[in-house]
């Protein structure tokens, strides 16, 4: 069984919204309710928790019950960081679930091909964690802002989500951490440092964290072309469906023209 915790109690203070962030509309669509569908449209998945803010969490289940095709959700009260949000959240999985996924609220368009190849993953090695490689040079900088050094760019992975482990292992990962007070930036990060080792999968560029307003606009862009290929689709199964019908008309009145003029009507 897989279960995905989705932390989504963060203010999003980059946002400048004044509200909880994944409540804000993506074309129309609130950017948790296109998370929920995206990952609701694995078929590997099979449960989704989502850790929102302790006054959020009636107003995030009246919101999230009435999205028609989504997986069975419970709605969780997050916590001060990200960190104590999915501890949460996991407290509440499925005695049954062995795979655990954590997919941050923000990230509504990762892929359902990325999301199966973190599951598969994750069942294969124990942890897997979603990535891309690195575009821009990336430089360590000391606290005065003067470079100390420059690490090879082809070893260097951006991190996404979701980022998928065997329970038990995560589980651990998460009370070794608290017992060690080690708050991370990542799930994987913990898991690491409890000595697992991580597979990177490859996903795409595509999935973004929105945590800014410029943010928004390039998830917006991408939606609208997404949807303009799907009109142009459209239009092309149409015209396709056009054409063989004038060319079964077509057919159909020359084998009229013969018949009659052969007489055979």
């Amino acid at each position: 069984m897989v279960s995905v915790v989705v932390p989504a109690a963060g203010q999003g203070k980059r946002m400048h919204a004044g509200i909880n962030k994944t409540f804000l509309t993506l074309l129309g669509t609130p950017m948790l309710v296109r998370t929920m569908q995206k990952l609701s449209a694995c078929s590997k998945v099979d449960e989704i928790i989502v850790a929102v803010g302790e006054d959020e969490v009636e107003g995030t289940r009246k919101l999230l019950e009435h999205v028609p095709n989504i997986k069975p959700f419970a709605i969780v009260a997050g916590g001060a960081e990200r960190q104590d949000s999915v501890a949460n959240g996991l407290r509440a999985v499925s005695f049954e679930a062995d795979i655990v996924l954590v997919h941050d609220a923000a990230r509504p368009m990762v892929s359902v091909e990325t999301i199966e190849k973190v599951i598969d993953a994750a069942k294969e090695t124990g942890a897997a964690i979603a990535a891309v490689p690195a575009k821009n040079t990336i430089k360590v900088v000391d606290e005065d802002g003067i470079v100390e050094s420059t690490p090879e760019r082809a070893s260097l992975w951006e991190v996404q989500t979701p980022q998928g482990f065997k329970k038990d292992m995560l589980m651990e990962a998460y009370q070794n951490a608290y017992a060690e007070k080690f708050l991370g930036t990542d799930d994987a990060s913990l898991v690491e440092r409890s000595g697992y080792p991580v597979k990177v999968v490859m996903s795409d560029y595509r999935n973004i964290k929105i945590t800014t307003p410029e943010d928004l606009l390039t998830a917006e862009a991408f939606l609208g072309s997404d949807a303009l290929d799907s009109a142009k689709k459209g239009l092309d199964e149409a015209k396709k469906g056009i054409d063989e019908a004038v060319s079964f008309v077509a057919e159909k009145a020359e084998e009229f023209r013969k018949k009659w003029k052969d007489g055979t009507l």
